[in-house]
């Protein structure tokens, strides 16, 4: 029988279960030879377990210190590539004189390439500072394994040569490019990269310019408000306002908010809000109160409590009627007063079926509520009334309408002054018609008296 055959690359023996090392790309030529058998063994190759053919008939020669034995070889040559690692290569010694009929030999190539990296851990929603946390890791496929470089774009310095690269928690510092390259003998692997977007709730930066701003009436006003944010957020002013069920009421959608005519309607408190939305749940900032003082001439809000316009109030007839308006002024009305015909009261007083509540404070600030009753409300009360009011910087009058709802409300209101001169029409039509009358009975008597005075003269002349 022949010995047990052994492997040869490149001149050098490979022990049994060695590896034959070799670049992809390159090929591997590998011989097998057996010694000292007569007849010389047949030689077989396989590549894992497909049988492979040598690159020419295994040649056999006489052992040059035995000729009465034989040696056989058999060459073959194997593209190496990245696929082919670690794939078995075996030589197949066959022989009669052979226990088992075989003897193999073995050997794993060894196939040295270029590192592929992938990245695993990138992020599918949005990472948010303070709460999030991120693993990346750069994978390397490579023989012999290759070393990871973590960069950050613009910057120098190296941000880990871990296979994984670590933030915990994410922060806006974090946000950029990040790449990953692997690095070994036989090479350099593409660069892989990931940008990261960390996403921040909003914050404002500044709102004002001061926590108090004072406006003449009528006169421009700003406010600017200042935020920082990932998604850059969204502004909206508000007002603090008192009426019932909705506290505030939006003033303006911008970063900077401009009151061309200010009013008292505009005084009080601004908050500034800015929002965005992070993984779909919204985040919001509020400003610290600002608020706005309005100083001027008196001024009847030309909306009611509602932010109806117009102002009219309706009664049934003989019911009491209550008129009330409001009045805003900074300094405080020194005078205030309810007019209607020749009729004037001033706050305070009253006369007849009519009454003048003193000035009372409205929940706003600077604003104040003027209120006259009417008892018993009769058809005649129908008019306009108006409140008057004056401070030292001014003055302002502004109607109310009272209608009183009798056995003909259906019917719109007459003004008395247009009543009472349909009546005085009519009074005087009806005395046209008597003179006309009387005058006409006399024209008639006179005329009959005179016929008969004709007659008579007539009779006596015959």
């Amino acid at each position: 029988p022949p010995q047990r055959p052994r492997l040869e690359h490149e001149g050098v023996h490979v022990p049994p279960s060695h590896n034959v090392t070799v670049d992809s790309g390159a090929v591997a030529t590998v011989k097998c030879v057996s010694h000292y058998g007569n007849p010389p063994a047949q030689l077989k190759w396989y590549l894992g377990d497909q049988e492979i053919s040598p690159i020419h008939p295994q040649t056999n020669s006489t052992e040059p210190d035995n000729p009465r034995t034989w040696s056989a070889a058999s060459v073959v040559q194997i593209p190496a590539n990245k696929e082919r690692h670690g794939t078995v290569l075996k030589c197949l010694a066959l022989h009669e004189s052979y226990s088992a009929r075989s003897v193999a030999v073995e050997a794993r190539l060894d196939v040295k390439y270029a590192p592929t990296v992938r990245m695993l851990g990138a992020p599918q929603i949005d990472l948010e500072e303070g709460k999030d946390s991120l693993i990346l890791r750069c994978v390397a496929d490579a023989n012999p394994p290759a070393s990871i470089v973590w960069r950050r774009a613009g910057r120098s310095e190296i941000a880990s040569l871990q296979e994984s690269l670590q933030l915990r928690p994410v922060g806006r510092r974090d946000a950029g490019l990040y790449t990953c390259q692997a690095q070994n003998s036989v090479g350099t692997s593409d660069t892989m990269s990931v940008q990261l977007d960390v996403k921040y709730a909003p914050k404002i930066l500044s709102a004002g310019p001061d926590r108090l701003t004072t406006a003449p009436l009528f006169s421009p006003a700003a406010f600017e408000c200042v935020a920082e944010g990932n998604p850059t957020p969204t502004y909206k002013w508000v007002q603090r306002i008192s009426t019932q069920g909705k506290p505030f009421l939006d003033r303006g959608r911008e970063s900077r908010l401009v009151i061309d005519n200010v009013t008292y309607d505009y005084q009080g408190e601004y908050e500034c809000r800015a929002t965005n939305f992070i993984n779909g749940q919204e985040r919001t900032a509020t400003s610290d109160p600002i608020a706005l003082q309005v100083v001027g001439a008196p001024q009847v809000l030309r909306t009611t409590s509602g932010g109806v316009a117009g102002h009219s109030v309706s009664v049934k007839k003989g019911d009491s009627a209550t008129l009330s308006l409001i009045v805003c002024a900074d300094p405080r009305p020194r005078h205030v007063a309810w007019e209607w015909g020749s009729l004037r009261l001033e706050a305070g007083s009253g006369i007849g079926r009519y009454r003048v509540d003193d000035v009372t404070q409205d929940s706003r600030e600077d604003c104040y509520l003027a209120t006259l009753h009417i008892d018993n409300a009769d058809l005649q009360d129908q008019r306009p009334y108006y409140l008057v009011v004056e401070n030292e910087r001014g003055a302002d009058r502004h109607a109310i309408s009272l209608r009183v709802e009798g056995m003909f409300s259906v019917v719109e209101p007459l003004e008395l002054s247009y009543l009472l001169g349909i009546a005085g029409g009519c009074l005087a039509a009806f005395l046209i018609l008597i003179c006309l009358c009387i005058y006409a009975v006399r024209a008639r008597k006179c005329c009959f008296r005179s016929k008969y005075a004709n007659s008579d003269c007539n009779n006596k002349h015959t």
